[in-house]
């Protein structure tokens, strides 16, 4: 492979691609790699040293030179901190060990998404093989609503539940942690949540959120609740070593083995998959392609999984059905799928997930098109508040995400009823729609309200929505107006279209897993000729392209058959060469495996 010092600085547009079809700049993510299709590739990396594309992607995902090799295998021995960096944890720990050698009642108080059912499943997983058999508890998000009720609280401890342990909750339950204080039961808090300053009366709160946190605990902020919960895990069984539980011929638990909950929890709470995070996810795909946990083998088997899971899996087929469970139908379904022993039960379960999936899908179509109707009034604000009556609270994060991709702008989405408004944001890179959120609770415009930085929930009198509208408008307008300036279509490879194959595919597969914080790599294929461009699906751009080297592949643009780009590549490309820019796959529904491009932009390329 010729190497060569490149000649466009980082900062250059990509292909002098100014402005594409979606109205982006394309630019380099950092350095460039530019690839020919023939057997002489001609690449470069970052200040025109030659590496390999491994290499590439990591250096531009910010991992130092020197720290390449860590990266590259992502092990738990190279990423795993020592849990009693953080704060309170070596205190819950100590509890918890002390549950289990006196055999106390323990419940595991989970929220009703994918990161509280897997972060609950985990501990009561754990402290079974630890042979004590914990109940769990996961409110209804309509009857109930987030976090911890004082009400149940009590409720639990008046049945017998000496220790609770709240997951991906309870960071900001004052009142409810208050309660169940008063009537003598010891509470742990494991959340990721953003705290605020005076923390709520816990036996102990493990959060990397906490603003007390120490330097290296706060640099784990981007763990999902199950993580927490994993690291309180290891904590947990060492304090139980130390005590000599084990030397009486007890069974040191299986922590690796639940991993794949940790995995999932982890993509489908949309956590950034940098560091541990990333680690944790590579390490649980492994064992979730062993299949070994009953329950989710048969969440698989509804998904229509034969293969071995992929990081996109997990947010894209098994995550929205356990989220299903608690959006729109039971809530505890998730817990009970992820922690039974029974076969036939199991199956039943993800049966049932899958269809109140697709029962999801339809009501928030429906959401979604009454809320696209009042987005026409708001292109002057910053955040995109959009409230209606009727709405499923249970899609309208959902609907939220859908928002904010569709105007690039943070996005709060309120079901409202006669007497109050349940609300779910999103935001985008650069804003963090948490701190707002929770400035607007202290400032008294909301009911309730919280979260972290790119997704957040809330409870409103219907009263205040124009003031808690305006109150976002103002503290958010230049943090949006920053992310979007520069906001770019950022690259990371360049080739012509011979040089799109499965081997390129597979190696760039090799960087991952891939997803918030560690993008996927993105590149740009050209120039190419539209050979052939319909509609397939409902409104999904389908290309078959063609080079000058006489290469050809396909390319899908989904939900574009509307847009600017997807019109122009659909009627207007007669006589016309393109740049395509996207991500590569593997297409393996044909006879053959080929790789194709998942379309995100095009340019002219004449």
């Amino acid at each position: 492979m010729a190497a060569r010092p490149l000649s466009p600085p980082p900062f250059a547009p990509v292909l002098g691609v100014t402005a594409s079809l979606s109205g982006k700049a394309w630019r380099w993510r950092g350095g460039n790699m530019e690839l020919g299709d023939d057997a002489g590739l001609e690449g470069g990396g970052i200040g025109g040293l030659d590496r390999s594309i491994l290499d590439q992607l990591l250096l531009t995902r910010g991992v130092a030179e020197h720290d390449l090799a860590r990266h590259a295998q992502p092990t738990m021995r190279g990423f795993l901190p020592d849990p009693s960096t953080f704060r309170d944890m070596d205190t819950a720990a100590t509890r918890l060990a002390q549950a289990v050698m006196s055999g106390e009642r323990v419940t595991i108080y989970g929220d009703y998404d994918v990161d509280g059912a897997t972060s609950a499943a985990l501990l009561v997983e754990l402290l079974r093989q630890l042979g004590l058999d914990a109940g769990y508890y996961i409110p209804d998000r309509l009857l109930e609503g987030y976090g911890p009720s004082g009400e149940a609280l009590v409720k639990l401890a008046e049945s017998g539940s000496q220790l609770i342990v709240t997951v991906d909750c309870g960071a900001m339950a004052h009142e409810a942690l208050g309660m169940a204080r008063d009537v003598g039961v010891d509470v742990i808090v494991v959340d990721h949540h953003k705290c605020s300053p005076d923390l709520p009366p816990a036996h102990a709160l493990v959060n990397p959120n906490r603003l007390d946190e120490s330097d290296l605990g706060a640099a784990h902020g981007h763990l999902a609740a199950v993580g927490v919960a994993f690291l309180l895990g290891i904590a947990l069984v060492r304090t139980l070593r130390l005590e000599g539980w084990f030397a009486q011929g007890r069974a040191e638990p299986d922590l690796m083995g639940l991993l794949d909950l940790v995995a999932l929890g982890t993509v489908a709470d949309v956590a950034a998959l940098h560091g541990l995070n990333r680690a944790f996810v590579a390490q649980g795909l492994k064992v979730l392609a062993r299949r070994e946990r009953i329950g989710m083998a048969a969440l698989m088997d509804a998904s229509r999984l034969t293969r071995a899971p992929q990081c996109s899996d997990l947010g894209f087929a098994l995550g929205p059905r356990i989220n299903a469970g608690g959006r729109i139908g039971e809530s505890t379904l998730g817990v009970r799928l992820l922690t039974t022993t029974d076969p036939e039960e199991a199956r039943v379960i993800a049966a049932q997930l899958s269809q109140l999936n697709e029962e999801r899908r339809a009501i928030e179509a429906m959401v979604q098109e009454a809320a696209e109707a009042q987005i026409a009034g708001q292109h002057n604000m910053a955040v995109q508040v959009i409230a209606g009556h009727g709405w499923h609270p249970g899609v309208i994060g959902i609907v939220a995400g859908r928002i904010k991709e569709k105007t690039g702008k943070p996005a709060v989405v309120i079901a409202l009823d006669e007497t109050q408004g349940k609300g779910s944001g999103r935001s985008i890179s650069g804003v963090d729609l948490g701190a707002a959120i929770i400035a607007a609770r202290e400032a008294g415009l909301l009911v309730a309200g919280g979260g972290h930085a790119m997704a957040a929930g809330l409870t409103i009198d219907p009263a205040r929505l124009s003031d808690f509208a305006g109150f976002l408008d103002e503290r958010l307008a230049r943090d949006v107006e920053r992310a979007r300036s520069g906001a770019a279509m950022l690259l990371d490879l360049a080739l012509a279209p011979g040089g799109l194959t499965c081997d390129l595919v597979d190696t760039l597969e090799a960087g991952g897993p891939y997803g918030v914080g560690w993008p996927a790599p993105r590149i740009a294929v050209g120039p190419v000729r539209i050979v052939k461009a319909d509609i397939v699906g409902k409104d999904h751009v389908r290309l078959i392209v063609s080079g000058g080297d006489g290469k050809s592949f396909k390319a899908i643009a989904f939900r574009a058959a509307e847009t600017e780009m997807g019109q122009t590549l659909l009627h207007r490309h007669q006589g016309r060469r393109f740049h395509l820019a996207g991500r590569a796959k593997i297409d393996d529904w044909g006879s053959r495996p080929a790789a194709e491009l998942q379309l995100e932009d095009a340019a002219f390329a004449d």
